[in-house]
């Protein structure tokens, strides 16, 4: 895979999955624009791809807010006058919102801003990029999540949003691929980012517990969805479009009967400290 000359737009890229990405396609020839919430650390991950020899510029992104999506673009347009890749992956419980809890117990304002976040946000993305990908011919990745095929209990509007992922990313392909533009999603299981690294440090128990859960024997790191991403993105994936790619080494194609009675019996035999 050869991106040189390409230019990558990472949303949420300074850490974490997006971290990964930004460092992958700049590991590729692409230059790359992350547009992250978190400045420091998007500077931080900037000055790493950098003295790797990269190309890299960081906006500073809200992704709920049309203002900030639009001037992300703008942005990468005076910087370097294309965009050939559009990573949207931003989604942040950072600012103290609760956005947990079921239909009974989420509040609206937490479910407009994590709506706006994980759903709105990706519309807002194609909308206002979408004619220069069109012009280079370019691609769209939208970062789901496993969550957006399996439901999990008291987690309404991040269950909502990353299914609305996988159905606008259909659909999209739909609208945009007779265009050039190829539309696809990714679907990540567990990966440990930083900030997950530091939890599992404390509980490496609870890791362990997590990995047993997965057929390949581990959890992900963002260097497994990045490969993902930089594929689909590629020449090698030409004929895929509205495709939903699973990276979670397997988490979801068990039965869950089987996958119950496996998880018990290891609990059984081992000393644990969950989680959560």
């Amino acid at each position: 895979m050869d991106f040189s000359g390409k230019v990558t737009i990472v949303t949420g890229g300074a850490l974490g999955i997006g971290g990964g990405i930004s460092r992958k396609f700049s590991e590729k020839g692409s230059k790359i624009v992350i547009a992250d919430i978190d400045l420091k650390a998007s500077l931080e991950n900037s000055e790493k791809i950098r003295n790797l020899g990269g190309e890299c510029e960081v906006i500073k992104t809200d992704v709920s807010k049309s203002s900030d999506i639009k001037n992300m673009v703008d942005f990468t347009l005076d910087k370097y006058g294309r965009i050939d890749n559009l990573i949207q992956n931003a989604f942040s419980t950072g600012n103290n919102t609760s956005f947990g809890g079921s239909a009974l117990e989420v509040e609206e304002q937490s479910w407009d801003q994590g709506i706006a976040m994980l759903q709105k946000a990706i519309y807002l993305g194609a909308k206002y990029a979408g004619e220069e990908l069109i012009r280079n011919k370019g691609n769209i990745i939208n970062i789901s999540s496993v969550h957006g095929l399996l439901m999990s209990k008291g987690a309404l509007i991040y269950e909502a949003g990353k299914s609305a992922v996988i159905g606008m990313t259909k659909q999209m392909a739909c609208d945009f691929s007779p265009l050039g533009v190829r539309v696809n999603a990714i679907c990540p299981g567990h990966i440990v980012t930083e900030k997950m690294e530091f939890r599992w440090n404390e509980i490496p128990s609870g890791l362990k517990f997590f990995e047993e859960q997965y057929p390949v024997r581990r959890t992900g790191i963002p260097e497994d969805i990045a490969n993902g991403v930089a594929f689909l993105c590629s020449e090698e994936a030409s004929f895929i479009t509205g495709h939903s790619l699973v990276i979670d080494g397997g988490l979801s194609i068990q039965l869950q009967e089987d996958f119950g009675v496996d998880q018990a019996k290891y609990a059984k035999n081992n000393e644990i400290d969950f989680p959560y």
